[in-house]
């Protein structure tokens, strides 16, 4: 068997003439968090489609807990896989405590769990009620706990935030760390970019059904080479007359200094006394999304098909 969770080699998925993936790689770890983003048909969805065996892949090989996932070996690792899709759909005549049983039923999973999953979401105040009445948020909040029944090994999350406030939106963090620290894989597809950040090992960018970019947000900034932003007060006069700084001065406060010189430009403003506070931001993780799709938007021509900037299929999510 792998070591790794997920094995993904070289894998392609075409909608008849629409290529919602091409030659895609990548190899998840027991414990780690990755971030999958990309434009709306970028091929996300279709990742996680071909990850969970709902579909198969016309090119290359998946692997999920060391088995084909499409395959009738994987319906045993099935129960250790956890999935919140984007758009949540439940029976609306159910209560919240009733969805969560059937669940846990269909993973085989003790029911115990249920009222410890809805208080962990905030929604034991609810739990006998319809989900017909239930708002949004709240059905995001049981879309997360049918995710979390069974403690998964594997966790697939498509747009798990939509519908939170920020209390919510914390707390479910949180529980993503804390399966982490259990050893669970997560992959986790978010447009809230600021949010994701912190929670994730890697992070990997599609477009157009490619793999612009994988790697640690270390190693994209490197491989970016965006300037970092240093923030100097106190010597807002001196930061665009120094022969030093002003090759790097922005305005106001700010200079954008690549990495190489990052060390001479901190230590000449350090010789200023009247420095009163200093601040360096990296690259934020929405800049390198820019970043990497700006990127590859200049080194292929955009797809075109019935006036569409990407080509369409009737019924089909990428």
């Amino acid at each position: 068997m792998s070591a790794n969770i997920v094995s993904i080699a070289q894998v392609s998925k075409h909608y008849q003439d629409l290529a919602a993936l091409s030659n895609v790689s990548l190899e998840l770890a027991p414990g780690e968090v990755l971030g999958l983003f990309g434009h709306n048909g970028a091929g996300k969805t279709t990742m996680m489609k071909l990850i969970l065996g709902i579909i198969p892949a016309s090119k290359g090989k998946v692997s999920v807990f060391g088995v084909d996932p499409s395959s009738k070996a994987a319906w045993h690792g099935r129960s250790k896989i956890g999935y919140l899709p984007e758009n949540v759909s439940f029976y609306e005549h159910l209560t919240g405590a009733e969805v969560l049983k059937y669940f846990a039923r269909l993973k085989s999973v003790n029911k115990s769990q249920v009222i410890t999953l809805l208080d962990q979401v905030g929604l034991v105040h609810a739990m006998h009620r319809p989900v017909k009445t239930y708002s949004k948020g709240m059905r995001q909040r049981l879309g997360l706990a049918q995710a979390f029944l069974g403690q998964p090994k594997l966790l697939l999350l498509d747009e798990p935030t939509v519908g939170l406030d920020p209390t919510a939106t914390q707390e479910f963090y949180h529980s993503v760390d804390n399966l982490k620290s259990t050893g669970a894989s997560i992959i986790l597809c978010s447009h809230v970019l600021p949010g994701v950040e912190q929670h994730i090992d890697r992070a990997m960018i599609l477009s157009g059904g490619e793999a612009l970019t994988i790697g640690t947000l270390a190693e994209l900034r490197a491989q970016a080479e965006l300037p970092e932003i240093i923030t100097a007060q106190g010597i807002e006069d001196v930061l665009s007359e120094d022969p030093i700084l002003s090759p790097y001065y922005v305005g106001d406060t700010k200079l954008a200094v690549d990495e190489a010189n990052k060390m001479k430009v901190i230590k000449q403003i350090m010789t200023f006394p009247a420095l009163t506070d200093l601040k360096i931001e990296h690259a934020s993780l929405e800049q390198l999304y820019q970043h990497y799709l700006a990127q590859g938007l200049q080194t292929k021509p955009a797809k075109k098909s019935a006036g569409h900037d990407v080509p369409l299929v009737t019924g089909v999510a990428i």
